[in-house]
């Protein structure tokens, strides 16, 4: 496939080692880890959601057509999706952790417990965040700290990973950290900053959701995100993000 006529290229999102270029309707994802185009390419193969199609691969880069539709939203932006595109969505999530796991593990236990001390001991030491609000913090992610029964997980489920068109689900991009996890951490980044539409989600899904759980993944995830964040030049301190999220934890 050629890429002719086109004038525009817009840098959707970069940062150290990966790049996502839009031209015209192709995405161009440059990656310096193939490992991680590896998981990418197979997860969407695997899924039973809908996925962007595969134009072509020549690496580093990967041709990914662009989805019908728009974000189901944005982390800091109130989301002007419907509550049947929401519950639309946690349908597509049950599918997902439906389907058989995929052949490579997550993280463990052990290794997340590990992560979120050396985080929260650099959150506090740096100052980045106040001790109070990570300590805090650090206890409400200890729920979601417990054994889990593993599901096919897209593993960075955000808001913005996830396409609709009206009240129908019409793609899911960016499954580079799929793998097999817990359904509930994928069911809390869909919801992160969105705490609103967790109903909605959890009515599509259609299995109860520990509440204390989730807000355990939103504080961990926020925890453990902010320094990757700040290094790579995207602000977690913004309305409506990483740090307000864990500020309502208080």
């Amino acid at each position: 496939m050629e890429l002719t006529g086109i004038e525009e290229v817009k840098v959707v999102v970069a940062h150290q080692g990966c790049a996502t270029l839009r031209v015209g309707d192709v995405f161009l994802k440059v990656d310096g880890d193939q490992a991680r185009t590896n998981v990418e390419v197979e997860a969407m193969a695997m899924a039973p959601v809908p996925t962007p199609e595969v134009l072509w691969r020549k690496p580093p880069v990967l041709a990914l057509a662009a989805l019908p539709g728009t974000a189901l939203g944005r982390l800091g932006e109130p989301s002007t999706a419907s509550p049947a595109a929401w519950a639309a969505a946690g349908a597509a999530v049950r599918k997902l952790h439906d389907a058989p796991l995929p052949p490579w593990p997550g993280r463990s236990l052990d290794e997340l417990a590990s992560e979120l001390d050396r985080e929260c001991e650099w959150l506090v030491t740096t100052g980045m965040l106040p001790a109070d609000l990570v300590a805090r913090n650090r206890e409400v992610a200890e729920a979601a700290l417990r054994p889990w029964t593993p599901v096919f997980t897209h593993g960075d489920l955000q808001v913005a990973h996830v396409f609709v068109d009206g009240d129908e689900v019409t793609g899911v991009l960016d499954w580079t950290e799929a793998s097999q996890g817990d359904a509930l951490f994928d069911l809390a980044i869909l919801t992160l900053g969105h705490e609103e539409h967790l109903g909605d989600v959890a009515a599509g899904y259609g299995a109860d959701v520990d509440l204390d759980v989730i807000r355990g993944w939103w504080s961990l995830r926020g925890l453990l995100a902010i320094r990757w964040l700040v290094e790579h030049g995207f602000d977690p301190a913004a309305p409506g993000c990483e740090i307000d999220v864990l500020r309502a934890r208080m």
